[in-house]
Order: structure tokens, then C-alpha cells, then sequence
């Protein structure tokens, strides 16, 4: 395996990497990493690590001192050439070929002397071997072998010399000995000519030599050979060469090496995977640059040794929050990327976790080189752009992950997806969500049995319904690598949670804090006595059961701490509220202005995309101690605490759930930094049994919900079964159902009704909406019934188009086509208001009224149109009766449009929240939702040709939704997470453009921007440099396609 291997590396090599890795000529310390193993007295080994030097001065002559000073060189040339050429019939190559001989022994022990041991690289060829196939060769192939090693360690200046010497006696060949010389030449010329383009006429080299009893009056024609050398060494010192460091070339030789080894270590079925888990060692490196990582927990190794894993079986994998669940799973995608050169698509539950993940595994892109694409939001192409190097890894969320591997499926690319890993896999029992991911998961298993998935979650609990459905190993591990205790608060005690006690709670402490006869009004609960007890000096999060009551919580702790909690790290606290004053225009929220001076925030889905960043940032650097947060931060970014303290065992009116309460409690121990993490669940003497029950319940079973969410479900899967011709009889359909988590657990279906029952009901229920055409079953059972999508249906599958409304969307489409008003873009944003908002939305008549009254004459007929006459709004605002059937679902669209139309025009979430009475959150997700549906919305009307106005005028649109900023600070915003205030910062200091970005400094953005930490700013340089090399490579790829010439040319055949 050695010799192809290294064999392979030499020839891929370009000159330049060779001139800079030549052995030099007298033994001396340093040594080329990747050097290559000369016939030796038995020694051998790996080569040594790549030497440190200053790459910005380089010694041209690699590790020579100056050659006019190495009187043993030039004496050596001397004499050998004057002892030689006094033969007349010496041919002038063969003189050539000693002399190097000479120099070659001289180096020959430093060659020797530069292998050492090391694990990262390949063991070469044993000397022995090499012996056997030099005696058993001919003479002057082993001449040759030597050689064309000797030329290959000179530089290119005097390989050069040697070529132009054998042109000039090629007319005089006579001698046996000199084609064995030629061949030599032959080879090194092919080698050195490759890429490198140094000099001119490199197409040339390749010519015959000889020598004859000529050469000497050639040579009297032609300096000394002494002489040759030292213009050659000047003229190569001084020759202009390409400015890359040989550092980094020498470092990228192993790197490319290691991928070479890991690659056939994984083709293997040993489990001896090398260097750093199959991958190069300078993996190792990054995760210790860029994460901190040193070393893997045990239970991470043992995982990633599992059989089932070399073997590439899939598998499960669940342990509690915090245990590094995710390391793991960034080892396996990099196996894939890099070994075995498949694309990976990594599923999250969220759009903010998705752009957490594309900053951070930017970085490592760049480094190894690979594509990291964001699918979120409305980002992401269908199908994606086919790579024909690089290999990418998509980072989605379920619904684009869904889509994107429909577009995979339809252009026969499915195949190109080696590795699915999906994260928190228990959403697959959540609503609709739960059933996209189940879909998707299902669609990837039928297609290509190859593919492997990788799930894991920290609350699993039918794991065999799971495995089964994902034809999975499982592994499970309890490793938190801080301790977690668990308490429970009654009244002014504490108890700690024990299952070996009779009611399951053993006493703890009473709680040592006086309290005044007000603050005990204020706060019952005594959150002030067990937050004081840990902030500022560690952290707290407080889960509340609402909003309104994260918001109250905050206030009420800032107002009875102490003025000494101000005095801590003050001055970044009040840099804190200037940024969030400079997100806001001028304006910051009223609340946070009073609690963040005592180190005190609220986190919840009322704040806007900016302000959350902000808060969470300054919560993870120290600035803040103290979150007070809703449900939804325990499933998103990772903010771990101290101490974690549940307000009440709900969230919002719903007693929590096992699940829910196993991720709060997850977030306390910070690893490194805590040496226990605490939990304290505030309990009222009513729910005591309950939070019994609670603690002490195994976690919720996970079920499929693709009957439970009928039109996101099985309707929305049958559908794309037919469209991406993956069954297309009812036969097939059923064979596809019972790979589904559904199929699995068909016992929990109702006894009335069996699945193959339910899918025809669903494919009758598609016939009649016109989404499919064909006959469902046939009395005759020896003829099959073929079943084929309509456009609409189609269309409605590509745009991920909620069945509920996709007939009333083509209806309302098709009816802007008689009249679409384009005076401003209303109309337009009215039909890319999603429709799952209205139902949600209670309109403000009297604003509503204002606004439709600052519309223009054409605006206000938008209003007509749609279904909204001004009489309707005019008479609610006034409070009269209405006679006339108005759909209360199109005028909560329009309001919802007037807040989206208000937005783009004032590009600012606090005066629009305002203006409508509505609060920053809800305005945010709004945009949000508006630009996700608009981008659906493209794609539908891309799949309907009577559409074709609309693919132009719904682009722009998308766009504007997804940025909502003017339009200079779109390119910047276009980079993972930056948003508009980092934006604005970027912009004002100079970085107007993606090219600035991705080549600034990081060091420098830090001193320019403020509040921007180092990390921050690396993770912000490599996002950018990846979406340029992105965007770089799709248009090398589209030149590429446009020269590449077609193989059914009439005529060629």
C-alpha cells in the first residue's frame, strides 16, 4: 500500500513544492517533513514534523549557506570534472551524472538522519524490498532510479544546466550507457514540467541526449562546469519566485498526505484509523485552536470506536444536555467530508442554532476545504450546486432540510449524500415539525440504502420504535461532565431529589435569607434569597412560565438587590445598553435599561434578532449573571449556569413535561468552569404531587405525527411520493408507508381504519383537490394503477406549500394576474403574508383605519381587490354593525400586509412595533415568517408556467424580507450571523463589501468595532471567506459547464 501511495503524492506535486523541499547538499539540522526514503542501512521511519521558520524570508537555497563560501562543494566539482573530462571519449552527461553522485553521498546521511517517528504519517517501503527490486532490475534502471532522485533533489536552475548540456550533444549519441541517462532526463523533465510554468519553452525539455568524442569541443565552447554551477545558484537566488510560504506548502503536504492515509485506513475494515480518529492530526490542532478541546471524554472515544461505526451502521445516541453529544457528531461529518468525499446534510431544530453552526464549522472548512452552506430561513438553492472538488456540508433546519433532500431525490443526486445527522432527534414526536423530519428521515432510508444517519438527542425513551425505524444501533452514556443536583423548593425549604426515599425528596437546607414583611409581598417564591446566593460572581437563569412573567421577575430581583451589584464590570454593562440603544435607532427597551446596570436581562421571543445576540453574548462573557428566560432558550443556543432555577413547573398554562424539564435542568454546570451545577424547581404546596410524578417519570415516549398533522403530514408526504416518482401505485406507497416511524408503530393506530386504508382515503382526498390524477384501485389486481402528479401538485410539493391553503393561494395568484397593482410592492407583499399568521392577529381598527388612509388611491384599491372594502375598516373603527359577510381571515392578512409594507419602507422594528401596537418579537417573527413564505412562494410559481410574471418580481421581494435593511448593507448581512447593527458597525468603519470582510484582519475588526470580541471576529472572517469561496466556486463551476463539450454532437459518431 505504501509505494502507490507515495508514488501518487510525488507525481501531484508542482515544482515549486519540490524546489522548496529539496535535501540539501551538507547534513545539517532541518529536514523536509514529507523527504523521501533513499536506500539506507535498515533505518526507517515516518517523517519528521514540518520545521518552524520565517516564512516572509526564505532562504532560496532551502537549507544551503552561501555556496561561495562551501569551498568543499566547489572543490569537489572541480576536481571531478577535471579528472573526467580528460578522458576524450567521457560523455559530458555521464560527468554530469557522477558529480551529482559525489554530492548525493555527501547529503546521504543527512537524508538518512530526517525520519523520526511519528503516528500522523505513512510508513514508507522497507529498505530491504527496495534492495530486492534493485538487484533484481536491470543495472541502468537502478542508475536511472538514482538519478532521477539526484535530479530531483537539485533546484530547478541547475536541472535547467544539465538539460540545456544534453541538447547540446544529442546530435552525437553513440554510447549503450547514455539512453539509460536519457531516460533518466526524460522522467525528472516530465516531473519538473507539470504545472510549474517558471520559465519558457518547459514543453521542450523532453529531448533525446548522447554523448560522443565530440562533447569535449563542445564543452571548450562552454564555461566550466564550476562555473555553470555558481551562475546557475546566483541566477535560481535571485530568479522571482512564487510568493507562497513554504510553511504553509510543506504543512498542506502532510495535511493532503494524512487525508490520503485516513481515506484508505477507512476503505479498510481495520480498526487501526491513525492519526486523529481516520481524519489528519491538523483536525486535532483546529479543535484545539478553535474550540479549546485538548482531549475526548472516554465515553466520546468509545463511541467513535464502536464496530457499528466503522462498520457504517447507523445509530442512536443519547446522553444527558451538556455531555459533548455534538463533538462526536462533527468528527463523523468530517470522516465523511474528508475520507470519504460525500456531501453531508446536518438537520437542526432551529434557524438561530443553524447560523451558530455555519459560523463555527466555517472556520474549519476554509482550513480542510470544504463547503459550508446555510439552508435557513429563506436561504438555501434547489437543487444545490454540484460540486465538482469540493464537497459541501448542509447546514438546515427540518423544512429546507426536507426540501433539499426532495431536490436531491429529483436530480438523481441522492446518492451524493453520504451522512445525515439530525440533531435533537425527539422532535420527531412534535407536531409538525416532528413529521417533516420524519418524512425526511424515511425518504433518505428508501432511496439510498447507503447513506448513513446519525440521531441524537438527550430525551429518548422509546428507543426501539427508533431504531427500527431507522434501521439504528444504539448508544447511551449517563457522562455530564459536571455533576447535576437536583432540588426541589417548598415554601422556605429545600429538598433534594432521591429516588431511594419514600416520597422521592430528602431535606436539604431552610433557606438563610432575611426577608422585610414588603420584600416578602414582593417575592413569595424567595427568587432573591437563591439567586443572591450565586450571582454576579457565577450565573443564574431563571425559567419562567410566560413572557410577561420573564419580564416581571427581572424587575422585581434589580429592585431589591443591593447597589454593590452595580459596582460589577459597570462600564461594559453600560456599553451593553449603548449597543442595544445604537439596535434600536435610539431607542432601548425601558425594562432592560433598569435591569442590566445590576447585571439582570429578560430573554424571550419578544425581543428582536439583534437584541437577542447582544444579550446573549454579554451573558456568556459575564456581563450579565442573571437571565430570566421562557422554555424556548433550553432548546436553543447553549447558555449554561451555575445554577438553574424553574419559576413553576409550567410553561405557559401547560404543567411541563418530562422532556422539557430534562433540557431546563440540562443548562446548570458549566463544563471547565463549575465543578457541580444545581437545579432548584420552585414548587407550590398544590403541585406537590405532581412534581413528584414529574421527577421521577421516565421521559415522554416519541410518536409519529404524520396522521396527526393531517395536511403537513400524510397528505404532504403521499404527495411527494407520487411527485419525485418514488411510488407511484398504491402497492408501492404502502410498501414505502412501513418504513415510516408510523409503519412501525401501526398498533397505536385506530382499530377502525387499518394504514392501507388511511393512505387511499389520502390519495382520494389528493385526486379531489387536483393535486393528483389516476386511478386508486382497480378490481382487476393484475393491472397497475399508475398514479401522476398535476402541475399544481407539483408545484404545490416544491414550494413545501402547506396543502391547507395551496388551492387558495393558486386562486389568489391567478387572480393578481388580471390586475396586479405594481404602483408600490402592497399587492405583492399581501400575497407573501403567510397565511398561518392571520388566525393569530387581532387588528387595531382605529389603526387600521390610519394606515389604509395614508395609502395612495391605487394602494387603497389593493384593499378592494383582495376583499377589504374602506367601508368595512370605517365602520369597525367607529364600532358600528356589519351587515355585509366580510372573511376575517383576508382582512387579518391585509393588517399583517400593512405592518410588513410599513416595514420596508421604515426598515426599523421599534417604530413599527410601536406604530402598530404590537410587540419587537412578534414584528420580527412576522418579517421572518414573510420572507420563509415568500421564498416558497417563489418556487411554487416557478413550477407553473401561467406564473412566469411573478419569478422576477417575487426574488427582489425575498430579498428585501430577509434583510429588511438598505440595500448597501445586504452584501454583509449575507454572512452568517451577522445581523443589521454588527452590519451598520462593519459598514461605517469601511467594510462595505464581502471581499472586505473575508479578507480583513481579525485583530484589526476587533480594535475598529466595538463590543465585537476576537472570537467573534474569526468566526465572522471565515463565514466570510466560505460564502465567497461558495459563491466562487458555483461560478467556476457554471464556466466549466459552459465549455465542457457534449458527447451527442451530430456527426461525432
Amino acid at each position: 500500500m505504501a509505494e502507490p501511495r507515495l508514488a501518487v503524492r510525488r507525481k501531484s506535486r508542482s515544482s515549486s513544492d519540490r524546489k522548496r523541499s529539496r535535501a540539501p547538499v551538507q547534513p545539517i539540522a532541518a529536514s523536509s517533513p514529507v523527504a523521501r526514503k533513499r536506500p539506507s542501512s535498515g533505518r526507517e521511519g515516518p517523517p519528521a514534523e514540518a520545521p518552524c521558520s520565517n516564512d516572509s524570508e526564505e532562504d532560496m537555497f532551502g537549507d544551503y549557506d552561501s555556496f561561495y563560501g562551501n569551498d568543499s562543494l566547489l572543490a569537489q566539482v572541480d576536481d571531478v570534472e577535471h579528472k573526467y573530462l580528460q578522458d576524450k571519449n567521457t560523455d559530458v552527461k555521464a560527468a554530469g551524472e557522477i558529480i551529482l553522485g559525489n554530492l548525493q553521498a555527501g547529503a546521504h546521511q543527512k537524508e538518512q538522519d530526517s525520519f523520526s517517528t511519528s503516528e500522523n504519517v505513512i510508513v514508507l517501503k522497507s529498505d530491504k524490498e527496495r534492495a530486492c527490486q534493485m538487484r533484481d532490475s536491470d543495472p541502468a534502471d537502478g542508475d536511472q532510479e538514482l538519478t532521477e532522485s539526484i535530479l530531483d533533489d537539485l533546484p530547478l536552475s541547475q536541472l535547467v544546466y544539465f538539460e540545456k548540456m544534453d541538447e547540446l550533444s544529442s546530435a552525437f549519441r553513440t554510447s549503450p550507457v547514455s539512453k539509460a541517462g536519457d531516460e533518466c532526463v526524460n522522467f525528472s523533465s516530465d516531473k519538473i514540467r507539470g504545472p510549474s510554468s517558471f520559465f519558457a519553452g518547459a514543453e521542450c525539455r523532453n529531448r533525446p541526449t548522447d554523448s560522443s568524442s565530440h562533447s569535449k569541443c563542445v564543452l571548450i565552447k562552454t564555461e566550466s562546469l564550476k562555473d555553470h554551477l555558481k551562475s546557475a545558484m546566483t541566477g535560481n537566488a535571485k530568479a522571482q519566485t512564487l510568493q507562497v510560504s513554504k510553511t504553509k506548502q510543506l504543512k498542506e503536504a502532510v495535511l493532503s498526505e494524512e487525508i490520503f492515509v485516513a481515506k484508505k485506513t477507512i476503505e479498510s475494515s481495520s480498526l487501526d484509523i491513525g492519526p486523529f480518529y481516520g481524519l489528519p492530526s491538523k483536525v486535532k490542532d483546529l479543535f484545539r485552536q478553535l474550540r479549546g478541546i485538548e482531549t475526548l471524554y472516554e465515553w466520546q472515544h468509545d463511541c467513535l470506536m464502536l464496530e457499528s461505526l466503522q462498520q457504517r451502521k447507523n445509530l442512536i445516541y443519547s446522553l444527558p444536555t451538556g455531555g459533548g453529544k455534538t463533538l462526536v457528531a462533527e468528527i463523523i461529518i468530517l470522516q465523511e467530508l474528508l475520507c470519504r468525499q460525500k456531501d453531508v446534510l446536518m438537520i437542526l431544530p432551529y434557524v438561530a442554532i443553524v447560523q451558530e453552526k455555519v459560523r463555527g464549522l466555517s472556520s474549519f472548512g476554509i482550513e480542510l476545504g470544504f463547503l459550508v452552506e446555510e439552508y435557513a430561513g429563506s436561504k438555501g438553492r434547489f437543487p444545490p450546486i454540484k460540486r465538482r472538488v469540493k464537497k459541501s456540508l448542509y447546514i438546515a433546519t427540518i423544512e429546507k432540510g426536507h426540501a433539499l433532500v426532495n431536490s436531491l431525490i429529483e436530480t438523481e443526486r441522492i446518492d451524493d449524500l453520504g451522512l445525515v445527522v439530525v440533531d435533537e432527534l425527539h422532535m420527531l414526536g412534535e407536531g409538525s415539525r416532528g413529521a417533516i423530519l420524519e418524512i425526511t428521515l424515511a425518504k433518505i432510508l428508501y432511496t439510498n440504502k447507503k447513506t448513513q444517519v446519525i440521531g441524537m438527542s438527550a430525551t429518548l425513551n422509546n428507543v426501539g420504535d427508533l431504531q427500527k425505524f431507522l434501521q439504528a444501533e444504539y448508544y447511551t452514556n449517563d457522562f455530564r461532565p459536571v455533576e447535576l443536583k437536583e432540588y426541589i423548593k417548598i415554601r422556605d425549604t429545600i429538598y433534594a431529589v432521591d429516588s431511594k426515599t419514600e416520597n422521592g425528596f430528602a431535606f436539604s437546607r431552610l433557606l438563610n435569607f432575611k426577608y422585610s414583611s414588603n420584600l416578602e409581598k414582593a417575592d413569595p417564591d424567595h427568587i432573591i434569597a437563591l439567586v443572591t446566593e450565586v450571582i454576579p460572581k457565577y450565573s443564574c437563569l431563571i425559567f419562567c412560565p410566560t413572557k410577561k412573567n420573564c419580564e416581571n421577575v427581572a424587575s422585581m430581583v434589580c429592585k431589591y438587590l443591593k447597589k454593590e451589584f452595580r459596582a460589577h464590570r459597570e462600564k461594559e454593562k453600560q456599553d451593553l445598553i449603548k449597543n442595544l440603544k445604537s439596535i434600536g435607532n435610539g431607542t432601548v427597551c425601558p425594562l432592560l435599561r433598569q435591569t442590566i446596570p445590576f447585571g439582570i436581562a429578560y430573554h424571550h421571543g419578544g425581543l428582536t434578532n439583534d437584541e437577542r445576540k447582544s444579550i446573549e453574548e454579554a451573558y456568556s462573557s459575564g456581563v450579565l449573571c442573571l437571565l430570566a428566560c421562557t422554555a424556548t432558550l433550553a432548546a436553543g443556543v447553549n447558555l449554561p449556569a451555575r445554577r438553574v432555577i424553574l419559576r413553576a413547573p409550567y410553561v405557559a398554562n401547560d404543567f411541563l413535561k418530562k422532556n422539557q424539564y430534562k433540557q431546563m435542568i440540562g443548562r446548570a454546570g458549566r463544563a471547565g468552569i463549575d465543578s457541580a451545577g444545581e437545579s432548584i424547581l420552585i414548587v407550590q404546596e398544590k403541585d406537590k404531587h405532581l412534581v413528584q410524578d414529574l421527577v421521577h417519570s421516565p421521559l415522554e415516549n416519541c410518536y409519529s405525527n404524520l396522521l396527526l398533522e393531517l395536511t403537513k403530514g400524510m397528505q404532504s408526504l403521499l404527495l411527494s411520493l407520487v411527485g419525485l416518482k418514488i411510488a407511484v401505485t398504491h402497492e408501492e406507497v404502502d410498501n414505502f408507508m412501513c418504513c415510516t416511524l408510523l409503519g412501525v408503530q401501526q398498533q397505536l393506530l385506530p382499530k377502525e381504519k387499518s394504514l392501507s386504508e388511511i393512505i387511499k382515503d389520502g390519495l382520494e382526498n389528493l385526486k379531489e383537490k387536483g393535486l393528483l390524477k389516476g386511478r386508486i384501485s382497480e378490481k382487476d389486481h393484475n393491472s397497475k394503477c399508475l398514479l401522476t402528479i398535476t402541475p399544481l401538485g407539483k408545484a404545490t410539493y416544491k414550494g413545501s406549500i402547506d396543502l391547507a391553503y395551496c388551492n387558495l393561494l393558486y386562486r389568489e395568484l391567478k387572480k393578481g394576474l388580471e390586475g396586479l397593482i405594481l404602483e408600490s410592492n402592497l399587492h405583492l407583499l399581501y400575497l407573501a403574508t403567510p397565511y398561518d399568521l392571520t388566525s393569530s392577529c387581532s387588528p387595531d381598527w382605529m389603526i387600521y383605519l390610519r394606515q389604509f388612509n395614508q395609502l395612495s388611491a391605487a394602494e387603497q384599491k389593493v384593499a378592494d381587490i383582495v376583499g377589504v372594502p374602506e367601508s368595512f375598516i370605517t365602520k369597525k373603527a367607529s364600532g358600528q354593525a356589519i351587515r355585509k359577510n366580510v372573511d376575517m381571515a383576508v382582512v387579518n392578512r391585509l393588517y399583517l400586509t400593512f405592518v410588513l409594507y410599513t416595514l420596508l419602507k421604515e426598515t426599523n422594528i421599534w417604530s413599527v412595533s410601536e406604530k402598530f401596537n404590537m410587540s419587537r418579537g412578534y414584528v420580527q417573527n412576522l418579517l421572518n415568517s414573510a420572507a420563509s413564505f415568500a421564498s416558497c412562494l417563489l418556487h411554487f410559481c416557478e413550477e407553473l408556467e401561467e406564473f412566469w410574471v411573478y419569478k422576477a418580481l417575487l426574488t427582489e421581494l425575498t430579498k428585501q424580507l430577509t434583510y429588511c435593511v438598505k440595500t448597501e448593507l445586504i452584501p454583509l448581512m449575507e454572512v452568517a450571523g451577522v445581523l443589521e447593527a454588527r452590519a451598520k458597525q462593519l459598514y461605517n468603519a469601511g467594510y462595505k463589501t464581502l471581499a472586505h470582510l473575508a479578507n480583513a484582519n481579525p485583530d484589526t475588526l476587533v480594535k475598529m468595532i466595538e463590543h465585537l470580541s476576537r472570537r467573534q471576529a474569526k468566526q465572522i472572517v471565515s463565514s466570510a471567506k466560505m460564502l465567497l469561496s461558495e459563491k466562487a466556486e458555483a461560478l467556476q463551476e457554471e464556466v466549466e459547464e459552459l465549455l465542457k463539450v457534449p458527447t451527442d454532437i451530430p456527426g461525432t459518431h
